[in-house]
Protein backbone atom coordinates (compact mmCIF):
# COMPACT_ATOMS: atom_id res chain seq x y z
CA UNK A 1 0.00 0.00 0.00
CA UNK A 2 1.41 3.47 -0.86
CA UNK A 3 2.62 5.50 2.10
CA UNK A 4 1.50 9.00 3.04
CA UNK A 5 4.09 11.77 2.87
CA UNK A 6 3.46 15.33 4.03
CA UNK A 7 5.54 18.46 3.66
CA UNK A 8 5.91 22.05 4.83
CA UNK A 9 7.78 24.91 3.21
CA UNK A 10 8.90 28.07 5.01
CA UNK A 11 10.87 31.21 4.16
CA UNK A 12 13.35 33.40 6.02
CA UNK A 13 10.61 35.99 6.50
CA UNK A 14 8.79 33.54 8.81
CA UNK A 15 11.85 32.78 10.93
CA UNK A 16 11.84 34.50 14.36
CA UNK A 17 14.87 36.45 15.55
CA UNK A 18 14.94 34.73 18.96
CA UNK A 19 16.16 31.17 19.52
CA UNK A 20 13.81 30.18 22.35
CA UNK A 21 12.31 27.41 20.19
CA UNK A 22 15.65 25.58 19.98
CA UNK A 23 16.72 22.92 22.49
CA UNK A 24 19.86 23.52 24.54
CA UNK A 25 21.74 21.03 22.38
CA UNK A 26 20.65 22.82 19.22
CA UNK A 27 21.71 26.17 20.64
CA UNK A 28 25.16 24.73 21.29
CA UNK A 29 25.43 23.52 17.69
CA UNK A 30 24.28 26.88 16.36
CA UNK A 31 26.91 28.66 18.46
CA UNK A 32 29.59 26.59 16.76
CA UNK A 33 28.58 27.58 13.22
CA UNK A 34 30.92 30.34 12.07
CA UNK A 35 29.53 31.55 8.79
CA UNK A 36 26.33 33.69 8.69
CA UNK A 37 24.81 31.91 5.69
CA UNK A 38 25.40 28.49 7.24
CA UNK A 39 23.85 29.69 10.51
CA UNK A 40 20.82 31.14 8.72
CA UNK A 41 20.24 28.02 6.60
CA UNK A 42 20.63 25.75 9.63
CA UNK A 43 18.15 27.77 11.72
CA UNK A 44 15.62 27.85 8.87
CA UNK A 45 15.90 24.10 8.34
CA UNK A 46 15.37 23.38 12.04
CA UNK A 47 12.49 25.85 12.22
CA UNK A 48 10.76 24.26 9.24
CA UNK A 49 11.30 20.72 10.52
CA UNK A 50 10.02 21.51 14.01
CA UNK A 51 6.93 23.27 12.71
CA UNK A 52 6.28 20.38 10.34
CA UNK A 53 6.66 17.72 13.04
CA UNK A 54 4.44 19.57 15.50
CA UNK A 55 1.73 19.89 12.87
CA UNK A 56 2.17 16.27 11.75
CA UNK A 57 1.77 15.05 15.33
CA UNK A 58 -0.89 17.65 16.24
CA UNK A 59 1.26 19.15 19.00
CA UNK A 60 1.47 22.77 20.04
CA UNK A 61 4.63 24.50 18.86
CA UNK A 62 5.28 25.67 22.43
CA UNK A 63 6.63 22.14 23.04
CA UNK A 64 9.31 22.56 20.36
CA UNK A 65 12.14 22.96 22.89
CA UNK A 66 11.63 19.33 23.91
CA UNK A 67 11.89 18.36 20.23
CA UNK A 68 15.44 18.06 18.95
CA UNK A 69 16.55 17.52 15.34
CA UNK A 70 19.92 15.75 15.39
CA UNK A 71 22.28 14.75 12.63
CA UNK A 72 22.91 11.00 12.67
CA UNK A 73 26.39 9.58 12.09
CA UNK A 74 25.68 9.52 8.34
CA UNK A 75 24.44 13.13 8.43
CA UNK A 76 20.72 12.39 8.00
CA UNK A 77 18.37 14.36 10.27
CA UNK A 78 16.55 12.48 13.01
CA UNK A 79 13.92 13.80 15.42
CA UNK A 80 13.77 13.14 19.18
CA UNK A 81 11.18 14.10 21.79
CA UNK A 82 12.94 14.32 25.17
CA UNK A 83 15.68 11.97 23.86
CA UNK A 84 13.12 9.44 22.55
CA UNK A 85 13.10 8.88 18.77
CA UNK A 86 10.04 10.34 17.08
CA UNK A 87 7.84 7.89 15.19
CA UNK A 88 8.58 9.29 11.73
CA UNK A 89 11.12 9.71 8.94
CA UNK A 90 12.09 13.18 7.76
CA UNK A 91 14.22 15.06 5.29
CA UNK A 92 15.16 18.75 5.08
CA UNK A 93 16.34 20.96 2.24
CA UNK A 94 16.90 24.67 1.71
CA UNK A 95 17.62 26.98 -1.19
CA UNK A 96 17.67 30.77 -1.59
CA UNK A 97 16.11 31.57 1.77
CA UNK A 98 13.43 28.88 1.51
CA UNK A 99 13.27 25.57 3.32
CA UNK A 100 11.36 22.34 2.79
CA UNK A 101 10.72 19.49 5.22
CA UNK A 102 9.11 16.20 4.17
CA UNK A 103 7.80 13.67 6.71
CA UNK A 104 6.77 10.05 6.26
CA UNK A 105 6.24 6.94 8.39
CA UNK A 106 9.11 5.54 10.40
CA UNK A 107 10.93 2.73 8.62
CA UNK A 108 10.39 4.24 5.15
CA UNK A 109 13.48 6.32 4.28
CA UNK A 110 12.62 9.50 2.40
CA UNK A 111 14.53 12.40 0.91
CA UNK A 112 13.50 15.85 -0.27
CA UNK A 113 15.28 18.58 -2.17
CA UNK A 114 14.62 22.13 -3.25
CA UNK A 115 16.51 23.76 -6.13
CA UNK A 116 16.28 27.19 -7.69
CA UNK A 117 15.86 26.77 -11.45
CA UNK A 118 18.82 28.40 -13.15
CA UNK A 119 21.29 27.58 -15.93
CA UNK A 120 24.08 25.20 -14.92
CA UNK A 121 27.64 25.61 -16.13
CA UNK A 122 28.69 23.91 -19.34
CA UNK A 123 29.55 20.25 -18.90
CA UNK A 124 27.38 19.88 -15.76
CA UNK A 125 25.22 17.08 -17.20
CA UNK A 126 28.24 15.32 -18.67
CA UNK A 127 29.97 15.35 -15.28
CA UNK A 128 27.06 14.28 -13.07
CA UNK A 129 24.38 12.59 -15.19
CA UNK A 130 24.00 9.13 -16.66
CA UNK A 131 23.69 9.02 -20.46
CA UNK A 132 19.91 8.58 -20.46
CA UNK A 133 19.51 11.55 -18.12
CA UNK A 134 21.59 13.74 -20.41
CA UNK A 135 19.40 12.71 -23.33
CA UNK A 136 16.28 13.58 -21.32
CA UNK A 137 17.70 17.02 -20.48
CA UNK A 138 18.48 17.67 -24.15
CA UNK A 139 15.14 16.50 -25.52
CA UNK A 140 12.66 17.26 -22.73
CA UNK A 141 9.66 19.50 -23.48
CA UNK A 142 10.34 21.07 -20.08
CA UNK A 143 13.34 22.91 -21.49
CA UNK A 144 16.99 22.37 -20.55
CA UNK A 145 17.12 24.50 -17.37
CA UNK A 146 14.05 22.88 -15.80
CA UNK A 147 15.07 19.38 -16.91
CA UNK A 148 18.65 19.65 -15.62
CA UNK A 149 17.62 21.05 -12.23
CA UNK A 150 14.80 18.49 -11.95
CA UNK A 151 17.20 15.58 -12.50
CA UNK A 152 19.76 17.03 -10.10
CA UNK A 153 17.13 17.66 -7.42
CA UNK A 154 15.69 14.15 -7.81
CA UNK A 155 19.19 12.69 -7.46
CA UNK A 156 19.68 14.67 -4.24
CA UNK A 157 16.39 13.36 -2.87
CA UNK A 158 17.26 9.75 -3.67
CA UNK A 159 20.76 10.12 -2.19
CA UNK A 160 19.19 11.46 1.00
CA UNK A 161 16.72 8.56 1.11
CA UNK A 162 19.74 6.24 0.77
CA UNK A 163 21.36 8.18 3.66
CA UNK A 164 24.44 8.68 1.51
CA UNK A 165 24.17 12.21 0.18
CA UNK A 166 26.91 13.39 -2.12
CA UNK A 167 29.23 10.65 -0.92
CA UNK A 168 27.70 8.65 -3.78
CA UNK A 169 28.72 8.99 -7.39
CA UNK A 170 25.71 10.86 -8.77
CA UNK A 171 25.90 8.79 -11.98
CA UNK A 172 25.18 5.63 -9.94
CA UNK A 173 21.57 6.82 -9.59
CA UNK A 174 19.41 7.08 -12.70
CA UNK A 175 16.39 9.37 -12.64
CA UNK A 176 13.47 8.68 -14.98
CA UNK A 177 10.98 11.58 -14.76
CA UNK A 178 7.45 11.68 -16.10
CA UNK A 179 6.33 15.03 -17.49
CA UNK A 180 2.54 14.79 -17.14
CA UNK A 181 1.44 16.66 -14.02
CA UNK A 182 -1.69 16.19 -11.92
CA UNK A 183 -4.19 18.88 -10.91
CA UNK A 184 -1.82 20.24 -8.24
CA UNK A 185 1.19 20.25 -10.52
CA UNK A 186 2.88 17.10 -9.23
CA UNK A 187 4.45 14.53 -11.55
CA UNK A 188 6.19 11.24 -10.81
CA UNK A 189 9.77 10.11 -11.21
CA UNK A 190 11.67 6.90 -10.52
CA UNK A 191 15.12 6.82 -9.01
CA UNK A 192 17.06 3.63 -9.75
CA UNK A 193 20.15 2.66 -7.76
CA UNK A 194 21.38 -0.66 -9.19
CA UNK A 195 24.09 -1.17 -6.54
CA UNK A 196 21.48 -1.53 -3.79
CA UNK A 197 18.76 -2.97 -6.07
CA UNK A 198 16.80 0.08 -5.02
CA UNK A 199 13.98 1.65 -6.99
CA UNK A 200 12.71 4.82 -5.35
CA UNK A 201 9.30 6.33 -5.98
CA UNK A 202 9.38 10.07 -6.41
CA UNK A 203 7.29 13.16 -7.00
CA UNK A 204 8.36 16.52 -8.42
CA UNK A 205 6.73 19.92 -8.77
CA UNK A 206 7.64 23.40 -10.05
CA UNK A 207 6.61 26.44 -8.01
CA UNK A 208 7.79 30.04 -7.71
CA UNK A 209 10.95 29.36 -9.71
CA UNK A 210 11.92 26.30 -7.65
CA UNK A 211 11.80 22.59 -8.37
CA UNK A 212 10.78 20.47 -5.40
CA UNK A 213 11.39 16.70 -5.31
CA UNK A 214 10.49 14.05 -2.76
CA UNK A 215 11.75 10.44 -2.94
CA UNK A 216 10.48 7.45 -0.98
CA UNK A 217 11.79 3.91 -0.60
CA UNK A 218 8.20 2.66 -0.83
CA UNK A 219 5.55 3.82 -3.33
CA UNK A 220 4.00 7.04 -2.05
CA UNK A 221 0.77 8.93 -2.51
CA UNK A 222 0.88 12.48 -3.86
CA UNK A 223 2.64 14.58 -1.18
CA UNK A 224 0.22 16.48 1.04
CA UNK A 225 0.84 20.01 2.33
CA UNK A 226 0.57 20.34 6.09
CA UNK A 227 -2.03 22.76 7.47
CA UNK A 228 -1.01 26.36 7.08
CA UNK A 229 1.59 25.50 4.47
CA UNK A 230 -0.31 25.80 1.19
CA UNK A 231 1.32 23.99 -1.71
CA UNK A 232 4.71 25.71 -1.74
CA UNK A 233 3.83 28.88 0.19
CA UNK A 234 6.88 30.98 -0.59
CA UNK A 235 6.52 34.65 -0.02
CA UNK A 236 7.57 36.95 -2.87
Amino acid sequence: MPVRIVFLAQSMTELPAADDWLSEGEKAILAGLRFPKRRADWRLGRWTAKRAICRYEAKDFSSSRSLEIRAAADGAPEAFWNNTPADLSLSISHSRGRSLCAIGPRGNPIGCDLEWIEPREGGFAEAYFADEESRFAEQSPLGPDVAVNLIWSAKESVMKALRQGLRLDTRSIVIAPETQVDALGWARFRGIHPESSGVFAGWWRIDCGFVCTIASRRPALVPEPLPGGGVLPFLP
